[in-house]
């Protein structure tokens, strides 16, 4: 710290680094228990990877449950998340996670513009396992109107350009079958009819539409709730260093606008900087052997935080299942020439689709989750089968469902062609060798797919087979709401790979969310949150909003030990500086 001796000091109780879902927590409580706080973030806009996310986090046992009519116990939730992780490493972490969830939730709805409603159904990522849940613990963000955030709006990251439609307005799981089908009944009609008015009044006077929905409404409700608790927000303020004096962590530098400036921290620093997925450097620390190009977590995601507290002495817990939650993704090319990745989160369940490998083989259940999907390829890789793979589909399924960036109905695919993006073929077997696989194989694979969809079994992978390969499949289809036959042509090849969504390698810490040493005792005066800890459950992943769940609730449970703590006096520093 020593070349930033001289740069301005300011005071406050809690910094927290971050403005995602965890740290803007943190910051909040910390605030409404009387705390002075400022929150810290890298970008020139808050919300971090948060705003970009669905929105939805784990909650099971929650007032929310139980109102739409839900019975279960946490007792429930953590005989799934046993089965699930399989190692009793973390269970104090998960069993404070699961305790403490309800309390937190209800604690942000008493004293903030934070409010949820239960996602019934909605359920859990793997119904074979005892005491899975249909529904009921995710919890959905409400819709918040932009509006009430007057100039602060600017200062809200806003959602991927490709998830939006008619130049920025939001569309959430509800509002879609509306848009599609606006003449089907009154409620839809009405319902499209209403969000589109609303978009069209919204820019003439806005840059996007104001109507927030998912992680958008998310991030607007918690910046809303820090103004008006008053917490110190500084944009383009990344983490240079923490400032460690004896025992104790009394701050950190911020380069703040450019300028190395020292804030000190009473009662201690909160780090929630986004784990490292953005960082390529330590990807390849961390996920030594993995195929990984890119990421869909914000940029400034590599590892501030981790890198950080790694200076000063903190332990990095690796032992994972994988090293990171994982989604399929194609590769889209943008207007200004960069590419980015687009998740397949709802067309890989859709009757009519599946997924191939190298070969032009099915290798997995396309209706399973996109982390058991994308560990799926990994697996493939691992036995010499190169990446990508590739979704397969018809006109039809394309017209119907979309797929990747193909939005259904409104489509201009000519251009998706040229890009290389859609890879068209007038039948299977162009197809296969569009795209470099085997062509008997790929045609033989094509023909078993669409003798089971006729008979509604898919004896291979089990699709469809599931309550939750059903949520995203087509209910008006039948007798699979999975399966369904490839058989108009032309025919169309999306290219995908595993993206990580965020890191599950972090800072190990406490269930007070305390950082830990490598001899596992807490550093006085630092906290991990969010993905710069270290996952709970150990790289699985249970069900919707397992990320920003955990994250919510240890920066809550970072914050309420804070509040709890005396203040640093000068005799403690004085003391430490003895000890040194």
């Amino acid at each position: 710290m020593s070349e930033h001796a001289s740069a301005p000091v300011r005071d406050v109780d809690v910094l927290v680094f971050g403005s995602g879902a965890a740290g803007m927590t943190a910051a909040l409580v910390a605030a409404h228990e009387g705390l002075r706080v400022m929150l810290c973030e890298k970008a020139d806009v808050v919300g971090g990877t948060t705003a970009w996310s669905g929105g939805e986090i784990w909650i099971p046992a929650s007032r929310h449950a139980h109102d739409a009519g839900v019975a279960e116990s946490i007792a429930d939730a953590e005989r799934y998340w046993d089965a699930e992780v399989g190692s009793p490493v973390s269970r104090e972490l998960r069993s404070a996670y699961l305790h403490t969830g309800p309390e937190a939730i209800d604690y942000l709805e008493r004293h903030s513009e934070v409010r949820f409603r239960a996602v019934n159904p909605h359920p859990d990522y793997h119904q074979d396992l005892p005491g899975a849940s249909k529904g009921g613990r995710p919890l959905a963000t409400l819709p918040f109107d932009g509006r009430r955030l007057g100039a602060d709006f600017a200062l809200l990251r806003p959602p991927r350009a490709e998830f939006m439609v008619l130049g920025g307005m939001m569309v959430s799981r509800d509002d879609i079958a509306a848009l599609l089908k606006p003449f089907g009944s009154w409620n839809a009609f009405r319902h499209a009819a209403s969000i589109v008015a609303r978009h069209v009044r919204d820019r003439l006077a806005h840059a996007r539409g104001t109507r927030l929905v998912m992680g958008n409404a998310l991030v607007a409700r918690l910046l809303m709730s820090l103004r008006s608790h008053g917490v110190a927000i500084a944009t383009n303020a990344p983490l240079v260093s923490l400032v460690r004096e004896g025992n104790r962590v009394t701050g950190a530098v911020v380069a703040i606008d450019g300028t190395p400036t020292r804030v000190s921290a009473h009662r201690g620093v909160v780090l929630a900087t986004g784990g490292f997925a953005s960082s390529p450097t330590l990807r390849a620390r961390y996920m030594p052997g993995l195929d990984v190009e890119n990421a869909l977590s914000a940029e400034g995601d590599v590892g501030d935080g981790l890198s950080a507290a790694l200076a000063i002495g903190a332990d990095v817990d690796a032992d994972m299942r994988t090293p990171a939650y994982w989604m399929p993704s194609s590769s889209v090319m943008r207007a200004d020439g960069a590419r980015v990745p687009f998740p397949h989160i709802r067309d890989r369940a859709k009757p009519g689709l599946i997924a191939v490998n190298a070969r032009g083989e099915r290798f997995t259940n396309e209706s399973g989750s996109y982390h058991d999907f994308s560990l799926a390829q990994f697996a493939q890789a691992a036995r010499g089968v190169a990446l990508p793979a590739w979704l397969i589909a018809d006109r039809r399924f394309v017209r119907e469902q979309g797929i990747g960036i193909v939005k259904p109905r409104w489509q201009q695919l000519a251009p998706l062609v040229r890009a290389g993006y859609l890879v068209e073929a007038p039948t299977v077997e162009a197809l296969a060798q569009r795209i470099g696989a085997d062509a008997p194989t790929l045609v033989a694979t094509v023909k078993a797919s669409n003798a089971a969809a006729l008979r509604g079994v898919d004896e291979a992978f089990g699709k469809g087979t599931s309550i939750y390969h059903r949520h995203y499949g087509d209910a008006s289809h039948g007798p699979n709401p999975c399966l369904g036959p490839i058989d108009v042509a032309p025919f169309y090849a999306v290219a995908v790979r595993p993206v990580p969504i965020g890191t599950t390698v972090g800072l190990r810490i406490d269930p007070d969310a305390r950082v830990l040493d490598a001899a596992g005792s807490p550093i006085a005066g630092l906290y991990a949150c969010g993905n710069d800890m270290a996952s709970i459950t150990r790289g699985a992943y249970p069900g919707p909003g397992s990320t920003i769940g955990p994250g919510i609730v240890f920066g809550y449970l970072a914050a309420r030990h804070l509040a709890h703590q005396a203040p640093r006096a000068e005799s403690d520093l004085r003391g430490d500086e003895t000890k040194r």
